[in-house]
């Protein structure tokens, strides 16, 4: 084991295991590789309550965030810290693989069901896996290879578009300073890109920059724009940053020294990039919003090259091609008999006639029995069951095919899960409700299901005696009620179309 930590083999092997969240595992990461120095692990209790009280930790030491473990409670029931042999707890990665070994200081309460547990942290295994390990260097080495002076530090959250390169191009002449490109890898980017394609629009870009170093750093955000710049700001000064490079809001926090550039704009006239003042309105060009670039790539349109390098566009047409040749998750929800799956075989249809798609219809009673067999119908085995409908059409959908799902998922934390699941495959997702009326779905009762539980033979029936939470995110909304099946399907082939997803040809004639 590394480090010079030794436990007898069969301590490790009796440890139990826990799985940390992606956030927490970025952290972890971090400290394992020096970054958050001079953190040696999770914080406990009394460095929790200085910090928030001052600012500082519990031996005065200035540190801007909390960085801390949360596990369940039965996972913290194992340990007994007043014994060395069983204090350890083994951190796993997504896979099961082995991380660290965290030897456990403290253990408290944070709310039912979930215990903090802070102790020092030392790596198991050999360092990780996954895409751009190479360029995961720890601040130790970052540092040895840098050269004397001044490091101009960028934290490249999103693709370095042609202002953004003009930016640090002016910063790293007038401070005469290396550059050194932070790329977060700990989650997919701001604008949603997967961390492996940042890294490859980012070094797409590197033959427009000054001389560069580029490192992979797994940061999360923390959903707070201070406490994030604060904690970024840190992360900088530990690999050898002295001037920091703002894209956003950014705060030094006693660590390097933090630039705010001014904003450019590209100039018709001569077709450079300039301070924006210095250019006449009617030759100024602002640059390309996120939700603009995006729109483009949506709709199959180039980036502009005056604002774009090829190498970069490329890049991003290739991780976000257009709409319609873009992975889907069309999700319908609804009560029993409100005719999610009539639709949904209706639209699969459709699109299997025109060729264009590979489509997999995920249909409630099939997934039943073919995905979830052994589920009852309690609130944590629907929301398993709608979970396990997510994952598969994600995975579907990542491959770049269409997934139809038709459960009722009556919970709406399951369904924003499903939806959370598709964006990250780098797909889209789309929320029908198909509102058909609880008194019209009862009349239909084909499965005879409202019937049982009318008469008391049933239980757990949505819409009886278990409730649905209506969508309030829903992207179209069906009542089947006035509706013929065709103009349902036709209906959701049209909202498809509107919005980029399949070809106008599907529009019905």
């Amino acid at each position: 084991m590394s480090n010079g930590w030794v436990l007898p083999d069969e301590v490790l092997r009796d440890a139990p295991a826990y799985t940390p969240r992606p956030y927490e595992l970025a952290d972890l990461e971090l400290l394992l590789s020096g970054a958050y120095a001079p953190l040696t692990g999770f914080l406990g209790r009394d460095d929790l309550a200085s910090l928030a009280r001052r600012g500082r930790l519990a031996d005065g030491t200035p540190w801007p965030v909390p960085v801390t473990l949360q596990v369940p409670s039965s996972v913290a029931d194992d340990l007994d810290l007043d014994n060395p042999l069983r204090r350890a707890l083994v951190l796993t990665d997504p896979e099961g693989a082995p991380v660290a070994l965290l030897d456990v200081a403290d253990v408290w309460p944070v709310r039912e069901g979930v215990t903090g547990i802070g102790g020092p942290v030392r790596r198991l295994g050999d360092g990780g896996h996954g895409p751009f390990q190479r360029l995961r260097r720890s601040p130790e080495e970052v540092t040895a290879l840098l050269p004397p002076g001044r490091v101009l530090g960028v934290v490249a959250e999103r693709p370095l578009h042609r202002p953004q390169l003009a930016q640090i191009a002016h910063a790293a002449r007038t401070l005469n300073a290396h550059v050194l490109v932070l790329i977060p890898v700990g989650e997919p980017g701001t604008d949603g890109l997967p961390p492996e394609v940042l890294v490859r629009s980012i070094f797409a870009a590197r033959d427009r920059m000054p001389p560069a170093t580029l490192v992979a750093v797994p940061m999360a955000r923390r959903g707070d724009e201070i406490r994030d710049a604060l904690l970024r700001a840190r992360v900088a000064a530990a690999y050898g940053v002295t001037h920091l490079l703002s894209t956003g809001e950014m705060l030094s926090g006693g660590g390097p020294r933090v630039l705010v550039p001014r904003e450019l704009a590209y100039d018709n006239r001569d077709g450079q990039w300039r301070w924006r003042e210095d250019i006449p309105p009617r030759n100024r060009r602002l640059a390309l919003r996120s939700e603009e670039i995006e729109d483009l790539l949506d709709r199959g349109f180039p980036l502009p090259e005056w604002h774009t390098p090829p190498a970069v566009a490329k890049e991003l047409s290739r991780a976000r091609p257009p709409r319609r040749h873009r992975g889907l998750v069309v999700f319908f929800t609804g009560l029993s008999g409100s005719g999610k799956s009539t639709i949904a075989r209706g639209l699969a249809d459709a699109l299997r006639e025109s060729g264009d798609r590979t489509v997999t219809l995920l249909d409630g009673d099939v997934v039943r029995r073919e995905l979830s067999a052994g589920l009852g119908f309690s609130r944590t085995d629907r929301d398993l069951n709608v979970r396990r409908i997510g994952w598969v059409a994600a995975e579907v959908a990542r491959h770049r095919g269409v997934a139809l799902c038709c459960p009722i998922a009556p919970y709406a934390q399951a369904r924003s899960l499903a939806r959370q699941m598709a964006l990250a495959a780098g797909a889209g997702f789309v929320l029908v409700h198909v509102a058909t009326p609880l008194e019209v779905c009862e009349q239909r009762d084909r499965k005879g299901l409202y019937a049982r539980a009318r008469a008391g033979l049933l239980t757990g029936m949505t819409g009886v005696d278990d409730p649905y939470e209506e969508p309030t995110d829903a992207d179209l909304r069906l009542d089947t009620s006035d509706l013929t099946v065709e103009e349902a399907v036709q209906a959701v082939l049209a909202h498809l179309t509107e919005t980029g997803w399949v070809e106008p040809r599907l529009q019905p004639a």
